[in-house]
Order: structure tokens, then C-alpha cells, then sequence
């Protein structure tokens, strides 16, 4: 069977035991702060089985794109190395939310992998979960006599909690877990030694293909276990490895899913795959990464130096790396792989045929961006062993961190030096930055805590900034040492961040009037969760939730301005500009777009003009809820890639024929409202998107004030000239003049000064030594200067010493001959130097510069220059 057989095979066996088939949720995680990336397949499901929502479908099927690039077996730097890890990987899976429970999931997993698959039933074993007296956990019996049915009791092997107890996290729900684990070794092998001793032994041919979750208990931040209000089946199977065990492979790499990708990387490296294990990986690599990357930038994660963007960023500079240094490739080539991989995707997973062009673009000027890098990396450990013996660990984690260098490159770089490498030290510094990065994001989230009965919030902000409601529940979280309170509310105004739009503030009024601040709301899987310093001193009865009206009202101008800017945006530059994100807050409105060059000032001009426009138009909001997402993608209706979309939806449009998106957000009632809509600022944000930044309403009429305000002042300082431009054109043109004529006059002084220098020049074992302090304003003079002696000069040794706006400055000049033969550096010599003007510095081996803290430093620093020629 092919893989696209096997993907089908599944999807459709399940469908035939009455489960819905749902797509899959995007990779790029953005309604869950505890999560960066969708890891496993249940991910998408959370909320229900954490009781916040009630399922659509009781039975359920997919094939979820899944992406890990840390945990158990998931470190990024051993990706490639084994045979049957990956950063992204597909999750077949098949759920039941309430129904079915340990018996169907059972006997289905046996049917499909025996009779559908075919998969040899002498290569299978399973285990369950063999209980634990601590946790007052008994053996999982009922799996167990489950299992006699289908297997011999000799394959049905015990498992210990870490193995056979699955936990979403230190709480929430929980459960015992039955894994399927497929033997593939040879028949030698497997009569030398039994399966059943390698099972979960990390053997790399011994291998779990499925993993059948039986979710039955919440766990408690105390560590209590209750049992859950419905019983759930979570199963997980890894397609990637099915792949590889149906088509008798002895790596994941050698199946159907990789080797396209491999073969064509290797024809363009002129490498054959199988014949060096250092090629191998570096082939594996770029395969395996260049899923994860395309992925992420198709559902919306851009890479950046910060979170989720760092993450998909340090992938694609690994993949470069290993295409660098193993593979030959010194120019882009990663790019050239994603038609490739969309091409392979197509039908499945349909978001990276869409916007191909785009993610090859961005991955292409990723590309050329850490090339330079990893250029600039090599020359600055070219410079550090210069004046190194060895490379120390601070320095290996500086190339690591800052330049993307794995440790085993600047190993074997080391060793081409016959330099030895402090992995000690290097191990700590990794260590250190982990334990920073893992305090930075530490958070300590007390259990919920009921106060009234109900499960779900009304929202009802979309018509109401006021509301009567209660108080469900809340618990208390602590962040960087910070102590807050997150609130559940059975009725809301107050609309939670998402969809680039900030979340609402406010207060809770108690009935006897007693205030408490709603700082911010946010969305946590399907909760609105409300955040406060304090809990209202009572916490029973009815409350009022008051929105901040003023700024809703500014924030709401600025969200419906940004869907008239896309609109806009689509007329002027074509219609493949599309929303790469957005941030909607009371002041300002941020908008990034796909566009591979600068809007020019008349682009932007022609934008604004369009969307003052329609706001003068006054167009009418139309807003339809509850619309079949079907039905609204079918008349016209934008959505965005990256987002996950319910089988209802909420349609904004601004005139039926030029603005009518997908958007959860609050709205002005007409575009009137808005005002007026003015762009501030254009930059690029990332490779192939462009940041558009702008205001509207009151801000707009403020900063037009303020504008208007200092040309007035301007004028007066320059006695009102009629032609007020033509004025400042000559005042400009003047002051260039002067500034030109000063310049000349301080480069005249320095090479008058040289004549009168050459004289003080010494002899000291044939060196001609000049070192002083002299008295030039800037930096650019005494460099003139010191280019003038060396012109003048033969081995010319010079030092010269200023100080410029109240600070030390040290210039070393040697000539190129000199510093050759003597094996003088002027950057080392003057790093030196600095010492006694407290400063530092560096440059080339015949020039470099030094600056400073202490004056008084200067004489000794000119009297010890001599030091070096001697």
C-alpha cells in the first residue's frame, strides 16, 4: 500500500463505524497559552474533555498535523539521527467523546491493523497499564481480558505509569493507555532475542504504533485523581511509522512519505543516499525539516527571533546548516523542496498548495539571511582562535545561540584546528539558558473552584457592553511573582482577546456596589476567562460586568478599519496580498500582509485615500451569525489561513462587493464611525510580509494637531516666509555647506598637524614610533591623520590619543608590511590599551579604534604604547 492508501484506509474504516471525519486543526496553537504548537492529536478536542464544551460529533476521526520539537525522544538536535523521529509528523487518530469506551477501541485497533493492514499478528505486541499502589491505581484488568481475545497472554505485556498513563499535563484529565508495538526486526533477530524484551527498551526496530487512551480521571493540582463526569477514548496512531511497518521498511526515511524528498535532494547534491551516514542525516534532515517549517508558515507562524517564530526559525537555520556543511549546498536550495512537498499534500492537506509561492518565498529569503549568518559565524571563529588555544564553552554556546552553529559543527571545526572544545562548559551555558527560559515562562495555576452551578458562558458582547451575571468559578495564578485571579462569568460583555483584537477591560459591580477591575480577557481553550488582582470581597449573587466603553468603542474603529485596509490593500497591490496577522488595540491598529516589496508612499496615498472613502460612505455594518461555513466560503467570503473555523461561522461585510470576511471581532454599527484613517508607518516584519501601522478616530485627529502644530512652529522660527518649503531647502542647503566647509577646515588642521608630528617621530629597532595625544575634535580627524602618517612613513608604528565630546579615544595605525612581518594586530594592541581609559575596541590588524570612561587614562595608555615595539 502506498501512503496515500494508508491514510485513506484509515480515515475510511473509521467513517464506516459511524465517526465524523474532521479536518485538521492548524499546527500554529492560538486560543491555548500552554501550548506553542498542536502536539498531539487531542490537542484540537481539549475543551471537551475538560467538560468546557459539549462535543458536536460523539465519534470522531482525523489525520492531525503534529509538531515536536522537545520532550522525550524529541530534542531538535536528534532529529535525523535515528530512523523514526520527526519535528512534524501526522497523528491518525479516532476519538470517542462519551460513547464507545475500552472494548470497540480494542477490537477495532486489532481489525484494522490485522485484516485492513494485514500487518503480521506474530510481530505485535500490546501492553497495559500494570497499576501503581502510590497513586491507588489498580491494573488495568478489564484491557487486559480485552486484550485475550485477540492475543496470546504472553504479548500482552505489563507497563508501568510513565509508560502506560497518560496525562494531558500536572492536571486535568487523565487515564490509563494501551500501546500497539510492532516488531520489525528480522526473523534471525527475533528468534535470537523475544520481542517482548525490547518492548518500550528504545529499540529502534521494536517500535509503538498506536497508542489507545482510555480518559477516565481529572487530576487535581493537589495530585487527587476523581473520575470524570463521561468516559473518553483518545487514540494516536503515528502514520509515519503504520507507513513504515506496513511497507516492510527499516526506517521511516526508506518509505514513501520521505524518499521522493530524499531522492531529489540527493540527485541535486550529486550524492547517492545509503552510501555515508553523515549524508544520510543531513538528507533526513532537510526532509524532516522542511515539513515542519512550510507547515507552520502556511497556518500563519512567521519565523522571528521570539516563541513559536524562534522555534520554526532555529528549524529551517538547522536544515541549513546540515545543507551547508554536509551536502555542498552554499547557495539557497531548501526552498526548491515545498512544491515538492505541496505537491505530495495535495488533497490532504490543501493550506500549503494554496499559498506555495508564498511559504517558498519565505522560506528562500530565510535562507539567504542565515547564509550570511552562518558566514559571519565562521569568520568570528576564524577571529576567536586567532588569539585562543582552545575553544571555551561560553564561546561554543555563543556560536550555538547567536549564529546557529550545532555544537558538532563547531566540533568539527575545532578539530580541522586541532583545537579541543570545552563541552563541559558549553553544557552548562546550555543549561543555564533553559532554566532561564524555563523560569521566564513558569506559571503556577491553582484548581477552579466553584461557587454557582454552570458550565458555559453567554457571550453577549456583541450587542450589550453591560450584563447581570454570576460568578461560576475561579482560581488564582501566579506568573514572575505576580498573583492574579482568572473568573468564569455565566453571562459576558466582555470580549476575549483573539483574532488580533485585544481583550476587553472593565469592572465587576457587586449588588452592594463594591468594585473590582477587570484588567483583561482572554480565551483559554472554549472559557472566556476574566483576569483581576483582587476577588470581590462576596462572592455569591448577582453582579453587573461593565465593558470600558471608551475603549471598546476605539478598539472597535480600529478592527473594522483594518478589514477596509485589507480590502484597500487587495485593490491597490493584487489580489495575493492576504492577512499574515494583525494586533487591534484602543491606539493603534497593526497589519501585516503578504507582499514582497516596499508599498511605496503614492501605494500608500492610494490606500488611505480608498479607505477614508468608504468610511465617508457610512456604510452600514451587515452582520450574519450562525452561518454554515460551507455556505459563507461558497459566496465569496475571505478566510484566513491558519485559523480554525467551526462548522458555524460569523460573517463581517462592509458593501457586499468590496469588504465581507470571517471575523469573531466587535464592529463598528457604520464605517462613519471610524472618522478618519491614517497610515503612520510601512516596514518589513519578516521575509515577504509588510507592517502596516495606522490610526483612526481621535488618534488620527491628534496626531494631525500635533503636525499641524510644529509646522506652525517651524514657520515662526524661520519669521513666516511665504514660500515656506523653498526657505528650508536653503536654510538645509546652507547648513550642508557650512558643515562641509567645517569638515574641510578640521581635515586641513590634521594634515597641517602631520608635518609638525613627522618631526617627533623615534626610531626604535627600525620601527618609526610616533605615540601622543593630540588635540582634534573627532573621530573621522584623527583617523585622517593617522592614514596621513602612515602614507608619510615607512613600518610606521602609531598611536594617537584624543578625547572627543568629554571622552577618551585611542587610535592604533600600523603599516600593512610591518604588522605582517613582526605579527603585530592593532585590534589586540589597542584592546589593550583600553584598559587605561576603561574602554575597549578592536578593527583590523594595520587600523583599529578604542574608546573609554577615563580621560586620565589617556598619558598612561600613550606611554605605554612604546611597550609593544620595544
Amino acid at each position: 500500500m502506498t501512503s496515500k492508501e494508508i491514510r485513506e484506509a484509515f480515515l475510511s474504516f473509521f467513517k464506516n463505524k459511524s465517526h465524523d471525519i474532521v479536518p485538521s486543526a492548524p499546527v500554529v496553537v492560538k486560543d491555548d497559552p500552554t501550548l506553542m504548537f498542536t502536539n498531539a492529536g487531542m490537542n484540537q478536542f481539549k475543551e471537551i474533555f475538560l467538560g468546557e464544551t459539549l462535543p458536536k460529533h460523539t465519534r470522531v476521526t482525523d489525520t492531525q498535523r503534529c509538531l515536536r520539537v522537545s520532550g522525550k525522544h524529541n530534542d531538535l538536535e536528534e532529529v535525523g539521527i535515528d530512523t523514526y523521529h520527526h519535528t512534524l509528523f501526522e497523528m491518525l487518530g479516532n476519538w470517542s467523546f462519551g460513547d464507545y469506551f475500552k472494548k470497540e477501541a480494542i477490537a477495532w485497533a486489532w481489525e484494522l491493523l490485522t485484516e485492513v493492514y494485514q500487518l503480521d499478528q506474530d510481530r505485535l505486541y500490546v501492553t497495559i497499564f500494570e497499576g501503581d499502589e502510590k497513586e491507588g491505581l489498580e491494573r488495568d484488568s478489564e484491557a487486559y481480558d480485552l486484550w485475550k481475545s485477540h492475543v496470546a497472554e504472553d504479548r500482552i505485556l505489563l507497563g508501568n505509569k510513565k509508560d502506560n498513563f497518560w496525562e494531558m499535563g500536572e492536571t486535568g484529565p487523565c487515564g490509563p493507555c494501551s500501546e500497539i508495538h510492532y516488531d520489525m526486526r528480522s526473523d534471525e533477530e527475533r528468534e535470537a532475542i523475544r520481542g517482548q524484551q525490547l518492548v518500550n527498551a528504545d529499540d529502534p526496530q521494536v517500535i509503538e504504533i498506536w497508542n489507545l487512551v482510555f480518559m477516565q480521571f481529572n487530576r487535581l493540582k493537589s495530585g487527587k485523581l476523581e473520575p470524570l463526569p463521561a468516559k473518553h477514548v483518545d487514540t494516536g496512531m503515528g502514520f509515519e511509522r503504520l507507513v513504515r511497518a506496513i511497507q516492510g521498511k527499516t526506517s521511516n526515511y526508506d518509505t514513501d512519505v520521505f524518499q521522493p524528498i530524499i531522492q531529489f535532494i540527493a540527485e541535486r547534491a550529486g550524492i547517492t543516499y545509503g552510501a555515508d551516514e553523515k549524508t544520510d542525516i543531513a538528507m533526513r534532515v532537510l526532509s524532516d525539516h522542511i515539513r515542519a517549517v512550510s507547515f507552520a508558515i502556511a497556518d500563519g507562524q512567521l519565523p522571528s527571533n521570539n516563541k513559536a517564530g524562534y522555534v520554526i526559525r532555529r528549524i529551517l537555520r538547522r536544515a541549513v546548516r546540515y545543507a551547508y556543511t554536509f551536502l555542498g549546498f552554499k547557495t539557497p536550495f531548501i526552498n526548491e523542496l515545498v512544491p515538492l512537498l505541496a505537491k505530495q499534500f495535495e488533497g490532504v492537506f490543501d493550506e500549503l498548495i494554496q499559498q506555495q509561492s508564498f511559504v517558498q518565498k519565505v522560506v528562500l529569503e530565510e535562507e539567504v539571511s542565515f547564509l550570511r549568518t552562518l558566514t559571519t559565524g565562521i569568520q568570528r571563529f576564524e577571529n576567536y582562535i586567532a588569539e585562543h588555544s582552545a575553544i571555551e564553552g561560553d564561546f561554543a554556546f555563543e556560536l550555538f545561540d547567536t549564529y546557529g552553529f550545532p555544537i558538532d559543527l563547531t566540533g568539527l571545526l575545532a578539530r580541522e584546528k586541532g583545537l579541543r572544545v570545552d563541552m563541559e562548559g558549553f553544557q552548562r551555558a546550555l543549561q543555564q539558558q533553559k532554566e532561564r527560559s524555563r523560569a521566564a515562562t513558569a506559571i503556577d495555576t491553582g484548581d477552579w473552584v466553584t461557587v454557582s452551578n454552570g458550565d458555559e458562558t453567554e457571550f453577549v458582547g456583541y450587542d450589550y457592553l453591560e450584563a447581570t451575571t454570576q460568578l461560576l468559578k475561579y482560581r488564582k495564578v501566579t506568573s514572575k511573582g505576580k498573583q492574579q485571579y482568572q473568573l468564569i462569568l455565566s453571562v459576558t460583555p466582555f470580549y476575549a482577546e483573539g483574532g488580533g483584537q485585544v481583550g476587553d477591560s472593565g469592572w465587576l459591580i457587586s449588588d452592594a456596589n463594591e468594585k473590582v477591575y477587570i484588567t483583561d480577557t482572554k480565551k483559554e481553550n472554549a472559557l472566556i476567562v476574566h483576569f483581576v488582582n483582587e476577588l470581590p470581597p462576596v462572592l455569591e449573587g448577582d453582579f453587573k460586568a461593565v465593558v470600558d466603553k471608551h475603549k471598546r468603542l476605539d478598539t472597535e474603529s480600529n478592527h473594522s478599519a483594518t478589514h477596509l485596509l485589507h480590502a484597500a490593500l487587495r485593490q491597490v497591490l493584487g489580489d495575493h496580498v492576504d492577512q499574515k496577522g494583525s494586533l487591534v488595540s484602543p491606539d493603534i491598529l497593526r497589519f501585516d500582509v503578504s507582499h514582497f516589496a516596499k508599498i511605496t508612499p503614492e501605494e500608500q496615498k492610494q490606500v488611505e485615500d480608498i479607505v477614508n472613502a468608504k468610511i465617508r460612505e457610512n456604510i452600514a455594518l451587515k452582520e450574519e451569525r450562525q452561518v454554515p461555513y460551507q455556505e459563507a466560503i461558497a459566496t465569496g467570503v475571505r478566510a484566513l489561513f491558519g485559523e480554525k473555523y467551526g462548522d458555524y461561522v460569523r460573517v463581517i461585510t462592509f458593501d457586499d462587493v468590496f469588504s465581507k470576511e470571517l471575523c469573531g471581532g466587535t464592529h463598528v454599527r457604520s464605517t462613519g464611525q471610524i472618522g478618519f484613517f491614517k497610515i503612520i508607518s510601512e516596514s518589513a516584519v519578516a521575509a515577504g510580509v509588510r507592517r502596516i501601522e495606522a490610526i483612526t478616530g481621535s488618534k488620527a485627529a491628534a496626531v494631525i494637531r500635533e503636525q499641524f502644530e510644529l509646522v506652525d512652529k517651524m514657520r515662526e522660527l524661520m519669521n513666516n516666509p511665504k514660500d515656506f518649503v523653498s526657505t528650508v531647502e536653503k536654510v538645509l542647503n546652507e547648513n550642508h555647506e557650512l558643515k562641509k566647509a567645517m569638515e574641510n577646515h578640521i581635515r586641513e588642521k590634521s594634515l597641517q598637524m602631520k608635518k609638525e608630528l613627522e618631526a617627533k617621530v623615534e626610531q626604535v629597532d627600525g620601527v618609526n614610533f610616533l605615540s601622543l595625544i593630540v588635540d582634534l575634535p573627532s573621530a573621522d580627524a584623527v583617523k585622517t591623520l593617522a592614514y596621513a602618517l602612515k602614507g608619510a612613513l615607512d613600518n610606521a608604528f602609531v598611536v594617537l590619543g584624543a578625547e572627543i565630546d568629554g571622552k577618551p579615544n585611542l587610535t592604533v595605525m600600523i603599516s600593512d608590511d610591518l604588522a605582517k612581518a613582526r605579527g603585530w594586530n592593532a585590534g589586540a594592541i589597542v584592546k589593550d590599551l583600553a584598559k587605561d581609559i576603561q574602554g575597549g575596541g578592536g578593527g583590523q590588524p594595520f587600523f583599529a579604534t578604542a574608546g573609554g570612561k577615563l580621560v586620565e587614562g589617556l598619558p598612561k595608555a600613550i606611554a605605554r604604547a612604546k611597550d609593544f615595539v620595544k
